[in-house]
C-alpha cells in the first residue's frame, strides 16, 4: 500500500508532520479531517527514478544489539534529563536510521501517547524487545527509576557486544585459515597432482604408497564432487535436525563444554553471561525466580540451563541457590562461593557483578591464550597438506632422475 506524506496543524495550531498508508490521496484526507486535523500539505509517495531504493530482505530484519544498545542509552539519557517520555520517542524516532526500528519507535510513541506503559508496548515486538528487556522495562516502571533501568540495559547490551565480539575474533581467524586450506588443498589435489599423474603414467614410474594415494584422492575429486556437497548438505542438514531435538541439543552443548580449549571458553563465556544477566535482573527488583526463568532463555546452551532451572527449583522449595549450583558441572567452587556469600550477607546483585566482571577478564585471557595456540596449528597443519602433495608428486620424480643418472 502507498505511504503518503503529510503536515497539518492541530488545534493549538502546532505543525505535525508524518505518513500514513492508504489507496489514496483523498482517503488520507477523510482521516485527518476526523481527527479534526487542519491539512497542511500531503505529498504523494515517490515513483520511478526518485523512489526510495528498498532491498526487501535488509527492509524486513530487527536492528543489530547495538543499534538497540544505543536507542536504549539515548533514550535514559532523555529521560533522566527530565523530557517526557513521549517526546523523548518522538526524538529518537527521528534520529534512527534504520527504517523498521523506527516504525517500530513510531508506534511505540503512539501507544505510549494513548497511555499504554512503555513496557506493555515493547512486549509486541519481541524480536526487537526480548523477555530480559521487558521484564526490566516492567520493573523500571514499578520502581521509578526507568531511567537507570534504561542505562543498565545499555551498559548490560555493551557488555554483552563486546564478549561477542572477543568470541567473533577468536573464530575468525581459524575459520578463515582453514578456509582457504580447504581450497588449497581442493586446487591442489584437482589441477596440479592430476598434470604430474599424467607425467608419471607417461614415464612408467614406480609410483610409492603416497603418491598412489595422493591420485586416488584426486580422482575422487574430480568425479565427485558433487557427491561430496550432497554428503555436506546432508550431514548439516542432520546435525540442525539433531540439535533441535531435546535430547541431541543436551549431547551437542555438553560436548561444546568438554571441547579441548574451545569448551573453556564456552564455559567463561556462559558463566559471565548467566552473572551479569541475572545480576542486572536482582538489581531492577525483578524477584529470583522470574529472574532465574529469564535468565535461562538467555542462556544458549542446554546444560547451562539444566543447571539453572535445577537452582530455581531449590528456591521455589526455599533452599538457597547456591546448593543446587554446587552440584552443576558447570559453575566451578569459587562461583558458588561467592553466591552462597551473596545470598547469606543479602548482596547478591553486588556478588554476581563481581562474578561477571571476573569471568570478563577470564574470557579475555581465554581468547588471547586460544588464540595463541590455534595460530601456530593451523599453519603446521596448512603447511603439512602442503608438504605431503610436494612429497608425494616429486618423490617418484627423484626416483626416475636417479635411475637416469646411472
Amino acid at each position: 500500500m502507498p505511504v503518503f506524506e503529510y503536515r497539518v496543524r492541530d488545534r493549538s495550531g502546532k505543525v505535525l508532520k508524518s505518513q500514513m498508508e492508504a489507496e489514496t490521496a483523498n482517503q488520507v484526507r477523510d482521516a485527518l479531517r476526523a481527527k479534526n486535523l487542519m491539512i497542511v500539505e500531503i505529498k504523494a509517495p515517490k515513483s520511478g527514478l526518485n523512489a526510495d531504493i528498498k532491498i526487501p530482505f535488509l527492509d524486513n530484519q530487527p536492528p543489530n544489539l547495538k543499534q538497540i544498545a544505543i536507542f536504549s542509552k539515548q533514550l535514559a539519557t532523555l529521560i533522566n534529563a527530565g523530557v517526557p517520555l513521549v517526546q523523548s520517542l518522538a526524538i529518537l524516532q527521528k534520529q534512527i536510521d534504520h527504517k523498521g526500528f523506527q516504525t517500530v519507535v513510531k508506534n511505540m510513541r503512539t501507544d505510549v501517547e494513548a497511555g499504554t506503559p512503555l513496557s506493555d508496548t515493547i512486549v509486541k515486538y519481541p524480536k526487537i524487545f526480548n523477555r530480559l528487556y521487558v521484564n526490566l522495562v516492567r520493573a523500571g516502571e514499578t520502581s521509578g527509576t526507568l531511567d537507570s533501568v534504561l542505562e543498565r540495559i545499555a551498559a548490560f547490551q555493551e557488555k554483552d557486544l563486546a564478549l561477542r565480539g572477543k568470541l567473533k575474533s577468536a573464530l575468525t581467524y581459524p575459520v578463515v585459515v582453514l578456509v582457504f586450506a580447504i581450497l588449497i588443498t581442493y586446487f591442489l589435489l584437482t589441477t596440479i597432482v592430476p598434470q604430474f599423474a599424467n607425467i608419471l603414467s607417461q614415464l612408467n614410474a614406480p609410483l610409492p604408497l603416497i603418491t598412489r594415494v595422493l591420485m586416488a584422492v584426486s580422482d575422487f575429486l574430480k568425479n565427485s564432487t558433487l557427491i561430496i556437497v550432497a554428503i555436506v548438505a546432508v550431514i548439516t542438514y542432520v546435525y540442525r535436525w539433531y540439535y533441535k531435538t531435546p535430547k541431541g541439543r543436551m549431547i551437542i552443548d555438553d560436548i561444546k563444554l568438554k571441547i579441548p580449549v574451545f569448551g573453556n571458553l564456552v564455559q567463561k563465556s556462559a558463566i559471565a553471561s548467566f552473572a551479569r544477566t541475572f545480576g542486572l535482573l536482582i538489581s531492577s527488583g525483578v524477584n529470583i525466580i522470574e529472574s532465574l526463568e529469564i535468565t535461562k532463555g538467555t542462556a544458549n546452551n542446554a546444560i547451562v540451563e539444566e543447571s539453572i532451572e535445577n537452582a530455581k527449583n531449590v528456591v521455589m522449595v526455599g533452599e538457597q541457590m547456591s546448593s543446587s549450583l554446587a552440584t552443576s558441572k558447570v559453575f566451578p567452587p569459587m562461583v558458588v562461593s561467592m553466591i552462597s556469600i551473596g545470598e547469606e550477607t543479602g548482596s547478591l546483585d553486588n556478588m554476581l557483578g563481581k562474578v561477571g566482571d571476573f569471568y570478563d577478564r577470564e574470557v579475555d585471557e581465554a581468547v588471547d591464550s586460544m588464540t595463541a595456540a590455534i595460530e601456530p596449528l593451523m599453519i603446521v597443519f596448512l603447511g603439512g597438506i602442503v608438504g605431503v602433495i610436494v612429497a608425494g608428486m616429486f618423490l617418484p620424480m627423484f626416483a626416475i632422475i636417479g635411475q637416469l643418472s646411472q
